[in-house]
């Protein structure tokens, strides 16, 4: 799947909103690094990453061929400020109507709309692959995100007390959220 779009941030300074592509592994898997150990918001930690450049490569790669599926990277003055994806709940036929939806953008570029622009990015490639249903976990602490989803018009519909086991926190609520995307898909 491919996207392009360039944007103005709050700032004033020019974003690039972009498919990553398989010469962008390096960059990325930093970018994945360094977003992982700003904040405990997010699903992992940075020495939990599966992944190293090389593979990062082939995922951006696989994701630019999908027809489905995306991976979008924001760049500020080349340098990747954040990433945004859409993925595949599943193939079979009762789950391919859905998809989740993951973000995480760098901590020096917090504040400037990138967050609201990958967000909005993803939704249209969701639309336009044509899921019906777009999903997310956020940690119920994150009031910024959790407001960013509801004005997108994600809506609640569930809640794990323990979510996610935090090594910082303990435990860390987790807010299921979700996104109608075709009018009368319900």
């Amino acid at each position: 799947m491919e996207y392009y779009k360039q944007i103005k941030l709050k700032n004033g300074m020019e974003c690039c909103l972009r498919n990553g592509t398989e010469s962008d592994g390096e960059i990325v898997f930093e970018n994945f690094n360094l977003t992982h150990a700003q904040t405990d918001y997010l699903l992992s930690y940075p020495d939990e990453n599966t992944f190293d450049a090389v593979q990062e490569s082939h995922f951006l790669k696989e994701k630019a061929e999908s027809e489905n599926e995306i991976e979008i990277i924001a760049v500020v003055n080349g340098k990747v400020a954040g990433t945004a994806g859409i993925e595949a709940v599943g193939t079979k036929d009762k789950l391919r109507h859905r998809a989740e939806f993951g973000i995480s953008i760098d901590k020096a570029f917090w504040g400037l709309g990138i967050g609201r622009a990958l967000m909005e990015a993803c939704i249209e490639c969701a639309r336009a692959a044509g899921y019906v249903q777009l999903e997310l976990n956020v940690v119920a602490e994150n009031e910024r995100a959790l407001a960013m989803y509801q004005k997108a018009g994600f809506v609640e519909y569930g809640r794990n007390p323990k979510g996610f086991r935090s090594r910082v926190t303990g435990f860390q609520e987790v807010v299921y959220m979700r996104l109608e995307l075709q009018e009368g898909s319900e």
